[in-house]
Protein backbone atom coordinates (compact mmCIF):
# COMPACT_ATOMS: atom_id res chain seq x y z
CA UNK A 1 0.00 0.00 0.00
CA UNK A 2 3.09 2.04 -0.11
CA UNK A 3 1.85 3.80 -3.82
CA UNK A 4 -1.36 4.32 -2.22
CA UNK A 5 -3.52 7.09 -3.82
CA UNK A 6 -5.73 9.32 -2.25
CA UNK A 7 -8.65 7.96 -4.21
CA UNK A 8 -7.80 4.58 -3.39
CA UNK A 9 -7.33 5.76 0.38
CA UNK A 10 -10.19 7.54 0.85
CA UNK A 11 -12.11 4.27 -0.83
CA UNK A 12 -10.34 1.93 1.68
CA UNK A 13 -11.97 3.99 4.43
CA UNK A 14 -15.42 4.12 3.41
CA UNK A 15 -15.45 0.41 3.15
CA UNK A 16 -13.94 -0.09 6.81
CA UNK A 17 -16.68 2.27 8.08
CA UNK A 18 -19.83 0.41 6.16
CA UNK A 19 -18.25 -2.95 6.83
CA UNK A 20 -17.33 -1.93 10.90
CA UNK A 21 -19.99 -3.74 12.03
CA UNK A 22 -19.97 -6.95 10.15
CA UNK A 23 -18.82 -9.86 11.58
CA UNK A 24 -16.31 -11.91 9.61
CA UNK A 25 -14.55 -15.31 11.06
CA UNK A 26 -11.16 -15.24 12.50
CA UNK A 27 -8.97 -18.37 12.79
CA UNK A 28 -7.14 -18.43 16.09
CA UNK A 29 -5.19 -21.00 17.95
CA UNK A 30 -8.67 -21.85 19.86
CA UNK A 31 -10.59 -22.13 16.93
CA UNK A 32 -13.22 -19.76 14.35
CA UNK A 33 -14.37 -16.21 16.00
CA UNK A 34 -16.01 -13.71 15.13
CA UNK A 35 -14.14 -10.28 14.74
CA UNK A 36 -14.55 -7.32 12.41
CA UNK A 37 -13.82 -6.69 9.56
CA UNK A 38 -10.87 -4.70 9.08
CA UNK A 39 -9.54 -3.83 6.11
CA UNK A 40 -5.47 -5.18 6.23
CA UNK A 41 -4.38 -2.82 3.44
CA UNK A 42 -5.66 0.03 5.50
CA UNK A 43 -3.11 -1.40 8.74
CA UNK A 44 -0.57 -1.70 6.28
CA UNK A 45 -1.10 1.94 5.23
CA UNK A 46 -0.58 2.99 8.52
CA UNK A 47 2.58 1.11 9.20
CA UNK A 48 3.96 1.98 5.88
CA UNK A 49 2.93 5.59 6.58
CA UNK A 50 4.98 5.58 9.97
CA UNK A 51 8.00 4.07 8.73
CA UNK A 52 7.97 6.69 6.19
CA UNK A 53 7.67 9.69 9.02
CA UNK A 54 10.33 7.73 10.34
CA UNK A 55 13.01 7.62 7.80
CA UNK A 56 12.06 11.57 6.84
CA UNK A 57 12.97 12.16 10.28
CA UNK A 58 15.86 10.36 10.35
CA UNK A 59 17.07 11.82 6.91
CA UNK A 60 16.34 15.27 8.39
CA UNK A 61 18.15 14.74 11.42
CA UNK A 62 21.41 13.60 9.37
CA UNK A 63 21.24 16.58 7.53
CA UNK A 64 21.03 18.92 10.07
CA UNK A 65 24.05 17.19 11.39
CA UNK A 66 25.77 18.05 8.26
CA UNK A 67 25.09 21.67 8.20
CA UNK A 68 27.47 24.52 10.45
CA UNK A 69 24.98 26.00 12.47
CA UNK A 70 24.70 29.78 12.16
CA UNK A 71 26.53 32.36 14.79
CA UNK A 72 26.07 35.46 14.36
CA UNK A 73 29.47 38.24 13.95
CA UNK A 74 30.53 39.31 16.95
CA UNK A 75 29.43 42.92 17.38
CA UNK A 76 27.24 43.24 14.30
CA UNK A 77 23.28 43.30 14.65
CA UNK A 78 22.24 42.84 10.94
CA UNK A 79 23.53 40.98 8.10
CA UNK A 80 22.18 42.54 4.39
CA UNK A 81 24.06 40.98 1.30
CA UNK A 82 23.87 42.50 -1.73
CA UNK A 83 24.16 39.87 -4.77
CA UNK A 84 23.37 38.95 -8.48
CA UNK A 85 23.16 36.38 -10.66
CA UNK A 86 26.02 37.76 -13.35
CA UNK A 87 29.01 40.10 -13.04
CA UNK A 88 28.65 43.37 -14.93
CA UNK A 89 25.51 44.76 -13.45
CA UNK A 90 26.68 47.60 -10.49
CA UNK A 91 26.32 45.20 -7.98
CA UNK A 92 29.72 46.58 -5.67
CA UNK A 93 28.77 49.90 -6.94
CA UNK A 94 25.29 49.35 -5.56
CA UNK A 95 26.47 47.71 -2.39
CA UNK A 96 29.01 50.40 -1.96
CA UNK A 97 26.27 53.25 -2.27
CA UNK A 98 23.75 51.66 -0.12
CA UNK A 99 25.78 51.25 2.95
CA UNK A 100 26.66 54.87 2.27
CA UNK A 101 23.07 55.75 1.71
CA UNK A 102 22.29 54.08 5.18
CA UNK A 103 24.46 56.38 7.35
CA UNK A 104 22.85 59.41 4.95
CA UNK A 105 19.75 59.08 5.70
CA UNK A 106 20.33 57.78 9.52
CA UNK A 107 24.23 59.53 11.00
CA UNK A 108 23.17 57.43 14.52
CA UNK A 109 23.82 53.86 12.63
CA UNK A 110 26.83 52.34 12.53
CA UNK A 111 27.77 50.70 8.77
CA UNK A 112 30.37 48.47 7.29
CA UNK A 113 31.20 46.77 4.41
CA UNK A 114 32.89 43.28 3.31
CA UNK A 115 33.90 42.43 0.19
CA UNK A 116 33.05 38.72 -0.04
CA UNK A 117 34.45 38.48 -4.20
CA UNK A 118 37.28 37.02 -3.29
CA UNK A 119 38.51 36.56 -6.69
CA UNK A 120 37.16 40.22 -8.13
CA UNK A 121 37.58 42.48 -5.03
CA UNK A 122 36.17 45.50 -5.55
CA UNK A 123 35.35 47.51 -2.48
CA UNK A 124 38.89 48.92 -2.08
CA UNK A 125 39.12 50.75 -5.43
CA UNK A 126 35.27 51.75 -5.01
CA UNK A 127 36.21 53.28 -1.41
CA UNK A 128 39.55 54.47 -2.29
CA UNK A 129 41.59 52.33 0.28
CA UNK A 130 44.62 51.22 0.29
CA UNK A 131 47.15 48.87 2.35
CA UNK A 132 47.22 46.01 5.13
CA UNK A 133 44.83 45.53 7.94
CA UNK A 134 46.20 46.04 11.15
CA UNK A 135 45.65 43.43 13.92
CA UNK A 136 44.54 43.77 17.33
CA UNK A 137 45.94 42.12 20.47
CA UNK A 138 43.61 39.61 19.86
CA UNK A 139 44.77 38.73 16.44
CA UNK A 140 41.84 40.16 14.58
CA UNK A 141 41.93 42.48 11.83
CA UNK A 142 41.18 46.26 11.88
CA UNK A 143 39.03 47.15 8.90
CA UNK A 144 40.47 50.00 7.14
CA UNK A 145 37.90 53.32 7.11
CA UNK A 146 36.74 55.90 4.18
CA UNK A 147 34.16 58.12 4.28
CA UNK A 148 33.20 56.66 7.89
CA UNK A 149 32.72 52.94 6.98
CA UNK A 150 34.93 50.40 8.25
CA UNK A 151 35.29 47.99 5.26
CA UNK A 152 37.59 44.77 4.86
CA UNK A 153 38.72 42.74 1.40
CA UNK A 154 40.78 39.96 -0.54
CA UNK A 155 42.11 42.99 -1.74
CA UNK A 156 43.74 44.94 1.42
CA UNK A 157 45.75 41.00 1.80
CA UNK A 158 47.13 40.79 -1.94
CA UNK A 159 48.44 43.07 -4.37
CA UNK A 160 46.21 45.06 -6.93
CA UNK A 161 46.99 42.92 -10.09
CA UNK A 162 47.35 39.80 -8.34
CA UNK A 163 45.52 37.10 -9.31
CA UNK A 164 44.15 34.82 -7.01
CA UNK A 165 43.99 31.19 -8.50
CA UNK A 166 42.76 29.39 -5.22
CA UNK A 167 40.64 25.92 -4.83
CA UNK A 168 37.56 26.01 -3.67
CA UNK A 169 38.98 25.20 -0.07
CA UNK A 170 41.30 27.57 0.31
CA UNK A 171 38.83 30.42 -1.12
CA UNK A 172 36.28 29.05 2.02
CA UNK A 173 39.04 29.24 4.60
CA UNK A 174 39.44 33.00 2.98
CA UNK A 175 35.72 33.67 3.85
CA UNK A 176 35.81 32.15 7.22
CA UNK A 177 38.60 34.66 8.40
CA UNK A 178 36.98 37.43 6.66
CA UNK A 179 33.38 36.60 8.43
CA UNK A 180 35.11 35.78 11.91
CA UNK A 181 38.65 37.21 12.37
CA UNK A 182 37.73 40.76 11.57
CA UNK A 183 37.27 43.36 14.47
CA UNK A 184 34.10 45.38 13.37
CA UNK A 185 33.62 46.76 16.75
CA UNK A 186 29.74 47.25 16.93
CA UNK A 187 27.63 47.96 13.59
CA UNK A 188 23.95 47.87 12.94
CA UNK A 189 24.30 46.75 9.58
CA UNK A 190 27.50 44.90 7.73
CA UNK A 191 26.83 45.20 4.06
CA UNK A 192 27.90 42.18 2.32
CA UNK A 193 29.45 42.75 -1.79
CA UNK A 194 29.13 39.02 -2.69
CA UNK A 195 30.71 37.54 -5.77
CA UNK A 196 28.29 37.04 -8.83
CA UNK A 197 26.90 33.47 -9.48
CA UNK A 198 25.32 30.98 -6.50
CA UNK A 199 28.29 28.90 -5.73
CA UNK A 200 30.23 28.28 -2.99
CA UNK A 201 30.87 31.29 -1.23
CA UNK A 202 27.05 32.09 -1.30
CA UNK A 203 26.17 29.23 0.18
CA UNK A 204 29.17 29.37 3.21
CA UNK A 205 28.03 32.79 4.16
CA UNK A 206 24.21 31.59 4.23
CA UNK A 207 25.31 28.91 5.98
CA UNK A 208 27.46 30.04 8.57
CA UNK A 209 26.06 33.65 9.58
CA UNK A 210 22.06 34.83 10.06
CA UNK A 211 21.26 36.97 7.10
CA UNK A 212 18.69 39.38 8.03
CA UNK A 213 17.77 39.92 4.01
CA UNK A 214 19.09 39.95 0.53
CA UNK A 215 19.18 42.78 -2.16
CA UNK A 216 19.39 41.68 -5.92
CA UNK A 217 20.81 43.86 -8.18
CA UNK A 218 19.97 43.59 -11.83
CA UNK A 219 19.75 45.57 -15.09
CA UNK A 220 16.62 45.43 -17.16
CA UNK A 221 17.97 42.69 -19.79
CA UNK A 222 16.93 40.01 -20.14
CA UNK A 223 19.84 37.91 -19.83
CA UNK A 224 20.56 39.65 -16.56
CA UNK A 225 17.28 38.82 -15.08
CA UNK A 226 17.39 35.22 -15.76
CA UNK A 227 20.44 35.27 -13.45
CA UNK A 228 18.81 37.12 -11.33
CA UNK A 229 16.12 35.39 -10.51
CA UNK A 230 17.92 32.34 -9.98
CA UNK A 231 20.04 34.41 -7.11
CA UNK A 232 17.06 35.24 -5.97
CA UNK A 233 15.59 31.23 -5.50
CA UNK A 234 19.12 30.15 -4.20
CA UNK A 235 18.52 32.60 -1.15
CA UNK A 236 14.72 31.28 -0.74
CA UNK A 237 16.21 27.83 -1.00
CA UNK A 238 18.46 28.48 1.89
CA UNK A 239 15.93 30.55 4.19
CA UNK A 240 16.98 33.78 3.87
CA UNK A 241 14.16 36.89 3.11
CA UNK A 242 14.86 37.89 -0.26
CA UNK A 243 14.16 42.18 1.16
CA UNK A 244 13.66 42.90 -2.59
CA UNK A 245 15.19 43.84 -6.34
CA UNK A 246 17.39 47.21 -7.65
CA UNK A 247 16.39 47.94 -11.00
CA UNK A 248 20.62 49.17 -11.98
CA UNK A 249 20.84 51.24 -15.21
CA UNK A 250 17.03 51.33 -15.52
CA UNK A 251 17.58 54.60 -18.07
CA UNK A 252 19.70 57.10 -19.89
CA UNK A 253 19.33 60.44 -20.02
CA UNK A 254 21.42 62.74 -22.22
CA UNK A 255 23.15 65.09 -20.60
CA UNK A 256 22.13 67.89 -23.56
CA UNK A 257 18.73 67.29 -24.55
CA UNK A 258 17.49 65.31 -21.41
CA UNK A 259 16.26 62.84 -23.99
CA UNK A 260 15.82 59.57 -22.17
CA UNK A 261 16.57 56.07 -23.79
CA UNK A 262 15.92 52.31 -22.05
CA UNK A 263 19.07 51.19 -23.10
CA UNK A 264 18.63 47.61 -21.88
CA UNK A 265 15.01 47.26 -21.71
CA UNK A 266 12.48 49.46 -19.90
CA UNK A 267 11.22 47.47 -16.55
CA UNK A 268 12.45 44.06 -16.61
CA UNK A 269 13.34 43.57 -13.05
CA UNK A 270 9.68 45.16 -11.74
CA UNK A 271 8.19 42.26 -14.06
CA UNK A 272 10.64 39.79 -12.18
CA UNK A 273 9.89 41.43 -9.17
CA UNK A 274 6.02 40.70 -9.70
CA UNK A 275 7.04 36.58 -10.47
CA UNK A 276 8.91 36.58 -7.46
CA UNK A 277 6.26 38.20 -5.13
CA UNK A 278 9.24 40.76 -4.04
CA UNK A 279 9.56 44.46 -4.02
CA UNK A 280 11.31 46.82 -6.18
CA UNK A 281 13.24 48.91 -4.18
CA UNK A 282 14.66 51.41 -6.31
CA UNK A 283 15.97 52.18 -10.02
CA UNK A 284 19.30 53.61 -10.57
CA UNK A 285 20.03 55.52 -13.78
CA UNK A 286 22.88 54.92 -16.15
CA UNK A 287 24.61 57.95 -15.44
CA UNK A 288 28.07 59.37 -15.90
CA UNK A 289 29.20 60.68 -13.00
CA UNK A 290 28.16 57.65 -10.80
CA UNK A 291 30.85 55.54 -13.28
CA UNK A 292 33.29 58.65 -13.11
CA UNK A 293 33.36 58.74 -9.12
CA UNK A 294 33.51 54.82 -8.46
CA UNK A 295 36.71 55.37 -10.84
CA UNK A 296 37.73 57.56 -8.67
CA UNK A 297 37.04 55.81 -5.62
CA UNK A 298 34.48 58.72 -4.62
CA UNK A 299 31.26 57.44 -4.48
CA UNK A 300 27.92 59.59 -5.47
CA UNK A 301 26.10 59.30 -2.10
CA UNK A 302 29.49 61.38 -1.13
CA UNK A 303 30.85 63.17 -3.61
CA UNK A 304 26.98 64.63 -5.15
CA UNK A 305 24.83 64.29 -2.25
CA UNK A 306 22.66 66.58 -3.91
CA UNK A 307 22.23 65.15 -7.40
CA UNK A 308 19.62 62.91 -8.49
CA UNK A 309 21.96 59.79 -8.36
CA UNK A 310 22.70 59.77 -5.32
CA UNK A 311 19.03 60.53 -3.81
CA UNK A 312 18.07 57.42 -5.99
CA UNK A 313 20.76 55.55 -3.95
CA UNK A 314 19.45 56.75 -0.68
CA UNK A 315 15.93 55.83 -1.57
CA UNK A 316 16.97 52.29 -2.02
CA UNK A 317 18.16 51.88 1.63
CA UNK A 318 15.05 53.89 2.67
CA UNK A 319 13.31 51.02 0.89
CA UNK A 320 15.99 48.23 2.54
CA UNK A 321 15.53 49.74 6.23
CA UNK A 322 11.87 49.31 5.90
CA UNK A 323 11.64 45.94 4.69
CA UNK A 324 14.19 44.52 7.60
CA UNK A 325 11.46 46.64 9.89
CA UNK A 326 8.66 44.51 8.16
CA UNK A 327 10.13 41.31 8.48
CA UNK A 328 11.63 41.80 12.46
CA UNK A 329 7.92 43.27 13.25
Amino acid sequence: MAHCSYSKFSHLLKLTTANLNKPTLLRTGGGIQHAPQRCKYFIRFHKTSGSERSLQERQKQHMARGLPKQKPIAGVKQVIVVASGKGGVGKSTTAVNLALGLTANDPSKTVGILDADVYGPSVPKLMSLKGNPELTDNNLMRPLMNFGIPCMSMGFLVEDVAPIVWRGLMVMSAIEKLLRQVDWGLLDYLVIDMPPGTGDVQLSITQNVPIAGAVIVSTPQDIALLDARRGAEMFRKVNVPVLGIVQNMSVFQCPKCNHQTHIFGADGARALADTLGVQVLGDIPLHLSIREMSDRGQPVVVSSPDSPEAEAYRKVATAVVQRLEELSG
